[in-house]
């Protein structure tokens, strides 16, 4: 219907952009009618993310232009900046930003070089910089989650915990099953896109292959890869985080930090699950 109005591709972009945002914003007031208030992050996600992606566009067209070690620079700037918006999300345990960092560096980092050097990613800009930002983005929520989840799980049975050092565990085996338990919920999201690949969704990587021309059989294999890149992405990021996290439940003399009700509110759960 927006297409019989608008006849100018940027007119109509603003146009269907608008209709996208009033659907958040109708969700938003019936999350409102049942006493849940997210107003203000709606309102700032929807402005950021539009704000990000045109700037995203604008830079495209420079990078165009660019020889392909531009395209890695701006992985490694958008590595730097999800472990900052992950890190932010698990407030409540200390030194979260230099775990994230370690994390998404060394799992979506990792994946992206093997896979151009194996030539499984084309190398050129306009190839690099998407997949690889479809990795760093799910490496960072799956680097939220386990964050998130392992706080929880150490709120929730810090009387088992305490129990533990008290009988001469060590730290770092103490929190070990509730680490354990955070990779393994942080990669549901990722091994669920996967099982329910060509059965409840097609991503739209696949669509845009076939609209190219691309042979079905082909495209629909490269979704699966790119999808297998996902999964192996997140499952290296939550790994190397639910391992590095464990040393920051506790102070330098082997104090539990994380007790319930001890989180901040905001992006981070504030008490343990019942």
């Amino acid at each position: 219907m927006l297409q019989d109005f608008f006849h100018n591709q940027w007119a109509l972009g603003a146009a269907q952009a608008a209709a996208s945002a009033l659907l958040v914003l109708a969700v938003m007031l019936l999350a409102r009618r049942r006493k849940i208030h997210l107003e203000r992050e709606m309102i700032v996600a929807l402005v950021r993310g539009l704000v990000q992606i045109v700037a995203v566009g604008s830079v495209f067209i420079v990078l165009l232009r660019r020889p392909a070690w531009t395209g890695m620079a701006l992985l490694a700037a958008m590595i730097v900046a999800a472990a900052r918006i992950s890190a932010g999300r698990a407030k409540g345990i200390p030194g979260t930003f230099p775990v994230s960092l370690c994390a998404m560096a060394a799992g979506s980092g990792c994946v992206i070089v093997l896979m151009m050097l194996a030539g499984v990613i084309d190398t050129t800009i306009t190839s690099l910089v998407p997949l690889g930002s479809m990795l760093i983005y799910n490496a960072m929520n799956a680097n939220s989650l386990t964050l998130n989840r392992f706080r929880a799980e150490v709120e929730s049975h810090f009387g088992l915990v305490e129990t533990a050092l008290a009988l001469g565990a060590d730290s770092k085996d103490a929190v070990a099953p509730y680490s354990a338990v955070s990779f393994r919920t942080s990669l549901i999201p990722a091994v669920d896109s996967l099982k329910s690949l060509g059965i409840v969704w097609i991503p739209g990587l696949m669509g845009g292959m076939l609209l190219a021309g691309t042979d079905p059989i082909y495209a629909a294999v490269y979704q699966f890869v790119t999808i297998s890149m996902i999964l192996s992405s997140s499952g290296l990021t939550s790994l190397v985080s639910s391992v590095l996290i464990r040393a920051r439940a506790f102070s330098p003399a082997d104090q539990l930090l994380l007790r319930p009700g001890a989180s901040a509110p905001g992006g981070a759960l504030s008490a343990p699950p019942k």
